[in-house]
């Protein structure tokens, strides 16, 4: 929220909106979504976010992050053969216990207000999926912190929801001596990756910040096109529904001249609108 805060000045704009948090010390691809943009962040894709992250054996804290207070240390015995057999454990659905020092409400407290008053109340575990659990042994150049004997480099493809400090501190369980995440970058969320995305000093010291914003359709570039015709385009601006021989599914639906006018779904041959975007 502070990132949109200071792009509310810079753009002269009250909507601002982004799809997912990071944590303060984290770095990588947060999507801010600007003006009538702000409409697609509760569609925005949620099941690809991507994290490299460094996670350091041998240390247990309270937050499951080396930034936290250290409550456990023991010797690492684990060499990277050991490492990377364990691995496949954490693939796939797996249950996730939210870490204390989460955003995640019981009833109606912040767990982390609760954390910074010493209280731990009891929380049910969550099913997450792992898509790809990969160490990076030898792609250094690619982790946002020092490898080091005791640390191992990952890269994480998620769901939504996913807590990688306690990926980290379930592997370092499972291995017996602890863990904690030291570093974290998210490489891809929304569809959108590292390569795509630009610091937030480089936003507010170019001397045409709306240049960098990308089209609101680029947010569905998985969805088909469908060109309407005038009058297709006039119904749908007005809310209506039409026949369509189009098959079933998603479309982003463009006027005749062009203009994205509305992310759409067809179902039994009629075309109805999910989310208009056309300026009125």
């Amino acid at each position: 929220m502070d990132v949109c805060a200071k792009l509310r000045g810079l753009f002269q704009e009250k909507r601002i909106g982004h799809a997912g948090t990071l944590d303060p010390m984290a770095t990588g691809v947060l999507p801010i979504f600007v003006g009538r943009a702000t409409r697609a962040v509760s569609l925005a894709p949620d099941n690809d976010k991507e994290y490299i992250s460094t996670l350091k054996l041998g240390v247990v804290t309270n937050t499951q992050d080396i930034w936290g207070e250290i409550l456990e240390e023991k010797a690492v015995s684990v060499n990277q053969d050991q490492f990377t057999a364990l691995l496949p454990q954490f693939m796939g659905e797996i249950q996730q216990l939210p870490p204390m020092y989460s955003a995640v409400k019981i009833k109606g407290k912040r767990l982390y207000e609760l954390a910074r008053k010493g209280v731990e109340v009891e929380r049910e575990p969550r099913p997450v999926v792992i898509h790809e659990l990969e160490l990076l042994a030898d792609e250094p150049a690619r982790c946002p912190a020092p490898a080091a004997s005791d640390s191992y480099c990952l890269r994480v493809l998620c769901s939504k929801g996913t807590y990688i400090r306690t990926l980290c501190h379930d592997i370092g369980q499972a291995l017996g001596c602890g863990g904690c995440m030291a570093s974290l970058r998210r490489t891809r969320a929304c569809g959108f990756s590292l390569s795509q995305a630009h610091t937030l000093e480089e936003v507010l010291r170019h001397p045409d910040p709306a240049s960098l914003l990308l089209p609101v359709d680029k947010l569905f570039g998985d969805c088909p096109a469908l060109k309407l015709s005038e009058k297709q385009a006039v119904r749908l601006s007005h809310g209506g529904t039409f026949s369509t021989p189009a098959a079933p599914g998603e479309y982003r639906a463009y006027s005749p001249t062009g203009e994205f006018l509305a992310l759409c779904r067809v179902e039994e041959g009629t075309l109805s609108t999910i989310k208009i975007f056309f300026e009125v």
